[in-house]
């Protein structure tokens, strides 16, 4: 390998190791809140309310919503885990040893998004093993729940370090989680089918993005989608351009460097 490379890859293993081992040891604050968080939600949603909904989507009610719940432990996590690791670097002025070694940005943007996707899929077994007891496990298309996983938790490494690069304060991380992420990832269709909507709430929601994750997503397990799969991977593909554009432009900028 070239010089290069090797900076390049020797830079990216020595951080994915570090978040890791972060992720891993703090296993309390990363790995067992949304365990509970989403047992909450299966005992509650699927268990009491979900025998007084019966079937969604041609699905018992129960079995409808474990999709949903996975991706939003995913999107969840994917996303607090780069928002929290990139703005803590910048607080404890670590970033700025990274910033001025020969680690090239787009190394560095992989490092984060990577640690970030760890995340997701590793809380995504969690849950979707949490979900056992109460559902039989259905899987219809193995392909698609890996595209959408991946393709998600990578949306939302993104959109955690753009967060992440505007934080001037610990109380900035937490705003785009509280007024953007969470309203969104409700009105995603994790509950309930968008089909079931009146025909302008539907058009108002295909502006969601989170809505072709779930829908996509809940494609793979049972094989029926309300949007056209190649739509939705498409679309949240695009979405991680733009984001993977931005936050690379940002970074040559030097943009938010500082907490």
């Amino acid at each position: 390998m070239t010089p290069r490379i090797t900076i390049a890859w020797n830079a990216y293993r020595t951080m994915i190791r570090k978040e890791a081992v972060r992720i891993f040891r703090i296993w309390p604050q990363t790995l067992l809140p949304p365990l509970i968080t989403q047992s909450l939600y299966f005992l509650i949603f699927g268990g009491f309310i979900g025998s007084r909904v019966g079937e969604m989507g041609g699905v018992p009610y129960m079995a409808f919503i474990v999709p949903g719940l996975v991706m939003m432990a995913v999107i969840q996590n994917s996303f607090s885990n780069v928002v929290s690791a990139f703005f803590t670097a910048k607080f404890m002025r670590n970033i700025e040893e990274i910033m001025v070694s020969p680690t090239p940005n787009w190394v560095v943007l992989a490092c984060y998004a990577t640690g970030g996707v760890f995340r997701g899929v590793v809380t995504s077994g969690l849950v979707y093993a949490v979900s056992a007891p109460f559902v039989p496990p259905t899987v219809a298309h193995p392909w698609a729940i890996a595209v959408f996983l991946l393709l998600t938790s990578l949306l939302f490494s993104m959109a955690g370090f753009l967060n992440a690069v505007f934080a001037k304060k610990f109380d900035d991380i937490g705003l785009f989680s509280t007024f953007v992420l969470v309203p969104l990832t409700y009105l995603g269709g994790v509950f309930y089918s968008v089909q079931q909507l009146p025909p302008f709430w539907r058009t108002v929601s295909g502006f969601n993005p989170i809505l072709y994750m779930v829908d996509g997503f809940r494609y793979g397990f049972f094989g029926d989608a309300g949007i056209p799969v190649w739509r939705s991977a498409l679309v949240i593909a695009l979405v991680v351009a733009a984001l993977t554009a931005l936050n690379l432009h940002l970074l040559k900028k030097g943009t938010g460097m500082r907490a």
